[in-house]
């Protein structure tokens, strides 16, 4: 079961829509000031497998200088290629 997630093009007002069944017809709109004018944004995940227990189990980051600001790499603990 997917969940959408709308940002209003009258408010700005974000909202999530959970989809049950892709064979509904459902009117949807905003729930802060009932516009039906909105738009679908890209939803972040995020998601944890198994459990850290030593340091070398944890996400590690690293931060540098990039020509257009900062860059930030993740390594996150897993299988690796």
């Amino acid at each position: 079961m997917p969940i959408y997630e709308f940002r209003c093009l009258k408010c700005s007002e974000c909202f999530e829509f959970l989809s049950i069944n892709q064979d509904d017809q459902v009117e949807l709109r905003c729930p802060k000031c009932e516009s039906e004018d909105f738009e679908r944004v890209l939803s972040v995940s995020g998601h944890s497998i198994g459990c850290a227990s030593t340091k070398s189990d944890t996400a590690q980051s690293q931060t540098r200088s990039c020509p257009n600001g900062t860059c930030t790499t993740y390594n996150l603990p897993g299988h690796s290629r």
